[in-house]
């Protein structure tokens, strides 16, 4: 079985007391199954420092990007462009909208979004999008930017399914995490279950937000098998079935060959 975990921060893990270094933590993830990695950047220091950490690795590839909720400061969209054309980088982001912690950067966001998207389409790289309290404006500007010729993902997907219709719609991917799994999240899952199982992608969003009955404890790309697991019974599939399925999906938005993506 091969699994993917679509999104996680390899540069926030635990190096201290969790993991020895990064081969740890990859390792520790290959024993559940879980063979490749998207390290997903959040600012163009972080994604230089995170590349620098991982380094060039068969089973990890990059985003690159600058999260909603780092707009205090500007940063160079030259410099984004030239940083995201690097070898190994396959997608742009995090990028997005979120009102809920930073509305007073509201303007600025949206730039940025608008930024990040545009950029993808000159390069052919998907956005991974991140969205809290701002869904109008995040389908507006998917929309008006004409993100269908670049596609993407929703990641750490918690709107309704009326939402993920209409990112359907759009062409996007759609991607559930450990919160798939939380008890009030039913909501969620009633999305999971309407998503179609060739637009499905699982993450971690490590060391975020880890899936129960790891709650609470820091959230680790092994634990993408959590999810996985959760996700097969929903949607009433094996896991080898939702592990192969999910792998192509990440193999086709990311524009990945297949070949990288098979068990040795």
């Amino acid at each position: 079985m091969f699994l993917v975990d679509s999104h996680c921060h390899l540069d926030g893990l635990d190096y201290q007391s969790l993991h020895k270094d990064v081969n740890d933590a990859l390792t520790k993830a290959a024993a559940r199954d879980v063979k490749f990695f998207l390290a997903v950047a959040t600012t163009l220091p972080g994604y230089r420092n995170m590349r620098e950490l991982v380094g060039n690795r068969d089973d990890v590839v990059y985003s690159c990007g600058v999260h909603p909720l780092n707009q205090d400061e500007t940063y160079d969209v030259e410099e984004l462009r030239r940083l995201a054309a690097e070898e190994g980088v396959v997608a742009m982001g995090e990028t997005g909208l979120d009102y809920y912690y930073t509305p007073e950067t509201k303007t600025r966001q949206q730039e940025s979004f608008r930024h990040h998207i545009r950029i993808g389409r000159e390069l052919n790289k998907p956005v991974i999008v991140h969205t809290r309290d701002a869904r109008e404006d995040t389908l507006t500007i998917l929309r008006e930017e004409k993100v269908t010729d670049c596609g993407g993902v929703l990641h750490c997907f918690t709107e309704d399914r009326e939402t993920a219709g209409k990112l359907l719609d759009l062409g996007f991917y759609i991607s559930f995490s450990g919160i798939v799994t939380f008890r009030n999240a039913e909501q969620l899952r009633d999305a999971a279950r309407y998503v179609p199982l060739d637009r499905l992608l699982v993450e971690t969003d490590s060391p975020y937000l880890a899936p129960v009955p790891h709650r609470g404890k820091e959230n680790q790309p092994a634990l993408v098998r959590d999810v996985a697991e959760y996700m097969a019974v929903l949607k009433g599939v094996t896991v080898e079935q939702l592990a192969q399925q999910t792998t192509e999906n990440f193999a086709h938005l990311f524009h990945i060959a297949p070949s990288r993506l098979q068990d040795a």
